[in-house]
């Protein structure tokens, strides 16, 4: 037993990961993480929980949902923030755990938030295709049922438009991050234009009415869960939070940035401040709009509003602009994704093919590819509502890993790990609050979320003691 303690707390030494990083662009400037981390966190969510969330547990108060989850990722966000400006490298809480805390929890780390990337590049594609498809239908089009559902729902076998995205978003990645950035800086001013005009016109066709009562009475939903109240409050707070995950996909990138010591904190942080401000306003004003129980069983709320107030055409465009823009969501998760399976590849955790940069530009499309073939399958075949309920858990468990993770790091900046100019403020004290706070939340999610992260976490240790420990690059050291 001391020994396996010994080995899974072996630690990398940050040296090492800032020679194999090396070879990576350092392209990406403040403007472009900003892109990202808007593009990736105010995604397919935005445009579907906010009107989910209101009708299934929170009601008017889904605003406060939105605010107290944002307030969990923001704890958060500023221990990744010094993290990243200290350690910029490739594979964001995988490898910061690697350094600070060892091995075997950096896997532990990495894995959880490898869940995330696969799930969500999935989840996205899927509220893309949904969302196309509600665009179809106000011009009396449709898709074949056996080519619009994932396999085994509604008649389905494959969720083409799903795979397309995916495919579309790979090839842009695959010729570099600049390229990719150009792409995501457009689509991103597209959807947050997008966003506000709905914002503006459904200001005017708000009935104050619909506020009353802003908390509605508790009770328990046919389902248990939890509706109305406080209790329906946090049970929106677990379900809203993936909206606020994508930050960790900027943080994956530092590798990538220029001058990581300033651009990592302003963009992680600059990001969810964009996020949270936008998710609330569309969500007070959804739920004044319309009474959130109209809201039940609606896959686009956004759309839907919109043409059942009379606004057909702006429906229509902002629909639109939300489909095209969906795919700075993807952009931004298959990055992230790619970077992290690289790094399991650089540090022999996974296959070393997988670590390979390509010759010419020193891109990590290996891992892409992988990343891009396991999302089609997981997003063609498995349906919007069960991809919604697994993305939060992976990605929580390293938000615990990481705030924690600050103890570790503050007494070697300076010394083996660079000084940043950012650190998380308050310290000792906010980062035993982002631990605690991603635990309440990760407590608060559905039982079958707990269940399918413990299968994950289960499998993840297998292939750690089956493969990583005997492959890992620490044994040559």
């Amino acid at each position: 037993m001391f020994k396996l303690i010994r080995r899974m707390t072996q630690k990398e030494d940050p040296s090492v990961y800032e020679d194999k990083d090396s070879h990576l662009p350092r392209v990406l400037t403040v403007k472009d993480f900003l892109a990202l981390g808007v593009g990736t966190i105010v995604s397919t969510t935005i445009f579907t929980l906010p009107g989910i969330v209101a009708a299934e547990h929170a009601g008017p108060a889904v605003a406060l949902s939105c605010l107290f989850a944002a307030i969990v990722a923001g704890l958060v966000a500023f221990a990744y923030a010094e993290m990243a400006a200290a350690m910029p490298f490739a594979g964001s809480a995988y490898s910061w755990i690697n350094v600070v805390f060892g091995e075997g929890f950096g896997w532990i780390a990495g894995w959880a938030l490898l869940a995330e990337y696969f799930i969500a590049v999935a989840f996205v594609a899927s509220g893309l295709s949904a969302n196309f498809r509600g665009l179809l239908a106000s011009f009396g089009l449709s898709i074949p049922a056996v080519l619009a559902n994932p396999l085994g729902s509604k008649g389905g076998l494959v969720d083409i438009v799903a795979v397309i995205a995916v495919v579309v978003c790979a090839v842009i990645l695959w010729h570099g991050v600049r390229q990719a950035a150009r792409v995501e800086n457009v689509l991103v001013v597209l959807k947050v234009l997008a966003i506000l005009a709905f914002i503006v016109i459904g200001l005017s066709a708000i009935h104050v009415q619909n506020y009353v009562p802003f908390v509605p009475k508790y009770h328990v939903n046919a389902d248990g869960s939890a509706f109305g109240g406080w209790r329906g409050i946090y049970a929106g707070v677990s379900t809203i939070f993936l909206a606020y995950i994508g930050f960790d996909s900027i943080a994956a990138n530092s590798a990538e940035a220029k001058n990581p010591e300033k651009t990592m904190p302003r963009g992680i942080i600059g990001s969810l401040i964009i996020a949270v401000t936008l998710f609330m306003a569309v969500s007070l004003v959804l739920v004044g709009m319309f009474h959130y129980t109209q809201y039940a069983g609606i896959a686009e709320p956004v759309g839907w509003a919109l043409r059942h107030s009379g606004h057909t055409v702006a429906a229509t465009v902002i629909e639109g602009v939300a489909v095209i823009g969906m795919f700075t969501a993807l952009i931004g998760m298959m990055m992230a994704g790619s970077r992290l399976l690289y790094s399991f590849g650089r540090d022999g955790m996974l296959p070393r093919y997988l670590g390979q940069l390509t010759s010419k530009d020193g891109l990590p499309n290996h891992a892409l590819l992988v990343l891009a073939v396991i999302a089609v399958a997981i997003g063609a075949f498995f349906p919007f509502e069960f991809l919604s309920e697994l993305i939060s858990a992976g990605t929580l468990i390293a938000f615990m890993f990481v705030s924690l993770g600050i103890y570790r790091l503050r007494p070697r900046e300076g010394r083996d790990i660079a000084d940043p100019a950012f650190k998380m403020p308050f310290y000792p004290v906010l980062p035993a609050l982002a631990f605690v706070g991603a635990l309440v939340v990760f407590m608060g999610l559905d039982v079958q979320a707990k269940v399918y992260s413990g299968i994950w976490f289960v499998v993840g240790l297998i292939i750690y003691f089956a493969y990583g420990v005997r492959h890992s690059a620490l044994n040559q050291h």
